[in-house]
C-alpha cells in the first residue's frame, strides 16, 4: 500500500541497491561509480524539525551557527517543546532567527504540546497522515515535510520534487537539457519505488552534497538543504 512507512535498517541497504542497480542504466551507473550507500537517518524528531525550519532560505554556515544558538539558549540536554515555548518571541530573534521563523517554532511547539503534532506516534503512522500534520504548522511546507520524512524517520519512498539539489543530479546523470520537474520525476522515479529516498542520497551524493555518513540531526538537515519548501 502506497504511503505506509518503509524504514530502511541502518545497518543495511543491500536490497535497496540491488533494487535500484536493475531499474535505468544512467542510475546504475552512478551507484557502481559512489559505491554502497551510507545514509543514517535518525536523531531527536522535534530536534530535525527545527533545524528544518531554521535552515530554510539560508547557507549551510548561517544555518549551524542559528541552530548553534538556539541550541545553547533552550536546548541544553534534548531539545522540549517546552523550553521553546517559554522562550519569548525576543529571544528566539536574538538568535537569528526571522520573525517568521520564530513563529514557526512557537507554533511548532505548541502543535507537540497539544498533540496536533502527535511526534511520538509518528514512527508508526503513515507517510500521508504525517504530511498532513506537519503541513498544519506554520512555515512548515513540503520540502521541509520531505526532509524530515527522509532525515528524521528514515523513510525510504520518499521523492523530494521540489528539492534543486535533487534535480540537478538527474539532469545531469540522465542527461537531461533542463531540471525536470515534478511530473517528469513522477514518471522517471516509478522504477525506483519503493526505494525512491535512496536513489535521491545517490543523486545528492553525485553533488558531493551528502556526507558519507553522518546520523547527527544538526549535519543532517544542514547536509539535505537545497532549495526550501
Amino acid at each position: 500500500m502506497a504511503g505506509r512507512p518503509t524504514a530502511v535498517p541502518k545497518t543495511s541497504y543491500g536490497d535497496a541497491v540491488e533494487h535500484l542497480l536493475k531499474c535505468q542504466v544512467p542510475l546504475r551507473e552512478l551507484i557502481l561509480r559512489i559505491g554502497p550507500c551510507t545514509w543514517t537517518p535518525g536523531g531527536d524528531l522535534f530536534g530535525v524539525l527545527i533545524r528544518t525550519i531554521v535552515s530554510q532560505q539560508l547557507s549551510t554556515t548561517a544555518a549551524e551557527t542559528i541552530g548553534d544558538r538556539l541550541k545553547a539558549m533552550v536546548g541544553r540536554g534534548s531539545w522540549q517543546p517546552e523550553k521553546v515555548l517559554k522562550a519569548s518571541h525576543e529571544k528566539l530573534r536574538s538568535c537569528g532567527l526571522s520573525t517568521a521563523k520564530a513563529n514557526s517554532l512557537h507554533d511548532l511547539a505548541q502543535k507537540i504540546v497539544d498533540r496536533t503534532v502527535p511526534l511520538k506516534k509518528f514512527s508508526k503512522m503513515e507517510d500521508d497522515e504525517i504530511r498532513g500534520c506537519l503541513l498544519e504548522v506554520k512555515g512548515i511546507g513540503p520540502w521541509s515535510v520531505d526532509m524530515f520524512m527522509m532525515f528524521g524517520l528514515g523513510r525510504t519512498d520518499i521523492l523530494p520534487v521540489g528539492d534543486l539539489g535533487f534535480r540537478a543530479g538527474v539532469r545531469d546523470t540522465f542527461a537531461l537539457p533542463e531540471l525536470p520537474g515534478a511530473v517528469e520525476l513522477e514518471e522517471l522515479s516509478v522504477s525506483w519505488r519503493p526505494y525512491r529516498s535512496i536513489a535521491t542520497w545517490y543523486f545528492w551524493r553525485s553533488r558531493g552534497e551528502v556526507p558519507a555518513s553522518d546520523n547527527d540531526a544538526k549535519n543532517q538537515t544542514a547536509a539535505a538543504r537545497r532549495k526550501r519548501s
